[in-house]
């Protein structure tokens, strides 16, 4: 309980929002480091987690705006989870075209981003796939990029499952263990 409480305090304040950005940030900038220092080349999978990650950190940026009210909180933290949701399903797909690859189990080589947002257009940098799905081209202790990511988004899922449960929790008064006879 004083985990939520702690929670519920500290996110009516922007450094608390700005942590959370940061944080999605810096996985953007590891994600630029494996591109361009490493040389690996995204693929359309791993630019939709991209994708998810920046909603993220948008929602995060959206609730740092106004960190008091209640309707930034929620909208921020819904979306959030909805991103966090959505990147998860698309890293276990990105797993699955690694762990079974086969004609008939392929990603697209080219994004399918709606007619009205032209991602891979607009900043080809970020978010124009160059490599294959089913290439495991990196791995850190056993597990692939595309695992390491989805325990990412399950690590945001946790956060923000959180966050969204404190927003409905009572703010308990500090209890003293010893009282001040007056």
């Amino acid at each position: 309980m004083y985990l939520l409480n702690f929670i519920q305090k500290n996110c009516r304040k922007r450094w608390f929002w700005l942590l959370l950005a940061t944080s999605a940030l810096a996985l953007e900038s590891v994600a630029l480091f494996f591109q361009y220092e490493m040389k690996l080349s995204p693929c359309v999978m791993c630019v939709y987690e991209r994708v998810a990650l920046f909603g993220i950190l948008f929602s995060c940026l959206t609730v740092y705006l106004s960190p008091k009210s209640l309707f930034w909180r929620l909208l921020g933290i819904i979306l959030a989870l909805i991103s966090s949701i959505k990147g998860i399903l698309i890293s276990l797909k990105h797993i699955d075209y690694q762990l079974h690859p086969s004609p008939w189990n392929q990603c697209e080589i080219i994004p399918n981003f709606p007619h009205w947002l032209p991602l891979d257009k607009w900043l080809p940098f970020l978010f124009q796939p160059t490599g294959s799905c089913s290439d495991i081209v990196w791995e850190y202790l056993g597990l692939s990029m595309p695992q390491w990511i989805t325990i990412m988004f399950v690590t945001y899922i946790i956060i923000f499952t959180v966050i969204l449960i404190s927003q409905f929790i009572r703010i308990q008064p500090n209890r003293l263990i010893f009282h001040k006879n007056d």
